[in-house]
């Protein structure tokens, strides 16, 4: 997609007044009719508008001008621009025209009917309408109920199937199938439960048991041995 030209008029002006294009040249780069620029050199049309410099803007080299006015022929070329912006994130409910506006319960109802799993706020970002609007068709309160048919959002322009695809998606991501639940981690029964923190809850109580009917004088004994060695050694080294 070409970039458009920032200040058409304003750029014709200073095309006029420091070139030697042709009219068609300039109309043509431009995007002007040619009694138009006309009217610009005349001063009958774009009058008090300030030219722009298409060079000092990034979208006409010197070069191309250079080439123009050598071949009268010759049509200027934009020059591509040196950085890209990136497209604006769309924030609320998708703007939806007035033309369409009145299919919107009929999206609704087919994606109730085909996607259960979709929440409100997906289908609000999707075709741009109200959770009131949705929940009165799905509670059948509609105004229009009786005549309402289910359509495919896409088809009747709402949104793109990318958009679409998207949506289900994330919808999707909450939902497992059985076979993802049976290589999941297994829930308990309040039984088993009660069984497992009894075995833990017994086991712990054997090893406090066991602790306290350890003798405490071990670590005693312990110690008159350690002593007696250091004694025996000693009177070794006094006979020696």
């Amino acid at each position: 997609m070409a970039t458009p030209l920032l200040m058409p008029k304003a750029t014709a002006v200073w095309l006029v007044d420091n070139t030697a294009l042709s009219f068609e040249q300039i109309a043509a780069f431009c995007s002007l009719h040619p009694l138009e620029v006309q009217g610009v050199a005349d001063g009958d049309v774009a009058g008090g508008i300030m030219g722009a410099n298409p060079i000092q803007n990034g979208q006409l080299t010197r070069e191309e001008i250079q080439k123009a006015e050598a071949d009268p022929s010759y049509r200027m070329k934009m020059s591509e621009p040196k950085v890209r912006v990136a497209a604006a994130k769309r924030k609320g409910p998708r703007y939806t025209p007035i033309s369409r506006r009145n299919e919107r319960p009929n999206a609704i109802k087919w994606l109730l009917r085909n996607h259960p799993e979709m929440k409100d706020a997906q289908i609000m970002r999707l075709v741009g309408t109200t959770k009131s609007t949705i929940d009165s068709v799905r509670e059948g309160t509609h105004w229009n109920t009786a005549n309402l048919a289910a359509m495919d959002p896409v088809t009747l322009g709402l949104c793109s199937q990318i958009d679409l695809d998207l949506e289900v998606k994330r919808a999707s991501k909450g939902t497992t199938t059985p076979d993802e639940a049976d290589q999941g981690t297994m829930l308990l029964t309040a039984e088993e439960a009660m069984a497992s923190a009894g075995g833990r809850t017994g086991s712990a109580a054997a090893e406090q048991a066991a602790a306290a009917e350890r003798p405490e004088h071990e670590e005693e004994l312990d110690a008159d041995s350690v002593f007696a060695k250091l004694k025996s050694l000693k009177g070794d080294s006094a006979d020696h």
